[in-house]
């Protein structure tokens, strides 16, 4: 690391950070969070506080591997735009020329005397619409209606290999007629088997080949090795989100005691070894120096560690919004994320005073289920990555005041 000043930053008021931090690392609050800030291509702050298992005291370090759940999400969609730049598709492009079965899907209706009713595509679910969550697809925890229980009913989100997954999901119908609607979704695990189909290969493959290996992300992937067991963070919260039969309500605690516990340690979960449950939306194991090298690749748009990855027009089509007005503020599970637009892939910030928080105008980003969180901000030149593992996700303010101070430092 080098000197904070160098890069227009104050080493005095960084020092903030710990403290500030500290406030939400407790018996019944998260058990141990790393940060990493970044600005103009240099790390200037790297740390760990708290535990990364509580139960056996084994110190948070900056090192610490953790589920990133959704930050999987924006690397999925870099993969395939890798492949879009290849020519192997255009955002206009429908589904169904690459994964038939989205040519016979119904969109939900309603009910009837009979039953459920169901009604054709009014148009074709478009590569775009599954990029910026607009494809009618849902999660099976949302409870907006019957698509939902639907899923959770057949247990949609059960463990199964990516293209056997994407087809019991085309089993169900679309929640509403794509292009119609903004909702967080299922929707970038079926961008993971596009990019098998497109590239031939299967999905960690490519994402090793990819972007991984170039970017020098040694630490990152779908399971951890036994000799990084020592490093791996166990997970703490309610409940677990990828429950096939999980709601928001359970998992965000509304129908139960608050509690904070043990989920599963770094020995006893999915991913403890190699497994065949790979998807887009979230299964990803990392940690804040790798995502760093990813996140700055992004900042230098489309280059790092001497390797180009995507060009600038790309990365400006990526982190535009491609929301319109209507959809805006786009909210997940009842909760808006104001200011903010969507491109695809990951939030792009639009209205500062609307979002409440010091950043700049173009900044992206996106967040997990188990608290982790990071933005890109290119006109101050800053990254923030946040690593922790607590369920539900947005039980505290800790990402807002990590975020904040950050910016606090900025002196130049």
């Amino acid at each position: 690391m080098i000197s904070p000043e160098s890069v227009g930053m104050s080493t005095e008021r960084l020092a903030r950070l710990p403290e500030v931090i500290a406030k939400h690392i407790g018996p019944d609050k998260l058990a141990g969070v790393s940060t990493l800030i970044a600005r103009k291509g240099e790390i200037i702050q790297l740390g760990a506080q708290g535990f990364s298992d509580r139960e056996n005291s084994t110190l948070m370090t900056p090192d610490t591997l953790v589920r990133i759940y959704s930050m999987t999400k924006p690397i999925t969609c870099i993969a395939l735009m890798t492949l879009y730049e290849q020519g192997k598709f255009q955002l206009m492009e429908p589904v169904a020329n690459f994964i038939p079965k989205f040519a016979s899907l119904k969109v939900y209706k309603g009910q009837g005397i009979l039953g459920d009713l169901y009604e054709d595509l009014e148009r074709p679910v478009t590569i775009r619409d599954l990029l910026t969550h607009t494809s009618g697809l849902s999660y099976h925890i949302f409870e907006y209606g019957a698509v939902e229980a639907m899923y959770r009913e057949a247990k949609v989100c059960s463990p199964k290999p990516l293209a056997e997954f994407v087809d019991g999901l085309l089993e169900m119908p679309l929640a509403f007629q794509p292009g119609t609607a903004y909702r967080y979704s299922f929707a970038h695990d079926v961008v993971a088997r596009l990019v098998e189909v497109l590239s031939g290969k299967p999905f960690d493959v490519y994402l090793k080949e990819a972007l991984f290996e170039p970017l020098g992300m040694e630490d990152t992937g779908f399971f951890v090795p036994e000799d990084k067991h020592a490093r791996f963070a166990a997970m703490y919260g309610r409940n677990e989100f990828l429950d096939a039969e999980m709601s928001f309500s359970r998992w965000a605690g509304k129908d139960m005691p608050a509690e904070n516990r043990q989920l599963y340690g770094a020995k006893d979960c999915l991913e403890t070894k190699p497994h065949s449950v790979l998807r887009g939306g979230h299964g990803l194991v990392s940690t804040a120096v790798d995502y760093y090298k990813f996140a700055q690749m992004l900042l230098n748009e489309g280059h790092f560690n001497g390797q180009r990855i995507l060009s600038r027009k790309t990365i400006e089509l990526i982190t535009a919004n491609h929301l319109p007005a209507s959809f805006l503020p786009f909210e997940i599970g009842g909760n808006p994320w104001l200011g903010y637009g969507y491109g695809l892939g990951m939030r792009t910030l639009m209205d500062l005073g609307q979002a409440q928080l010091p950043g700049s105008s173009g900044e992206f980003g996106w967040a997990g289920a188990a608290s982790t969180y990071f933005w890109i901000d290119p006109k101050e030149e800053l990254i923030g990555i946040m690593m922790t593992q607590m369920q539900p996700s947005g039980g505290s303010l800790v990402n807002q005041d990590f975020r904040t101070m950050a910016y606090q430092a900025i002196i130049d």
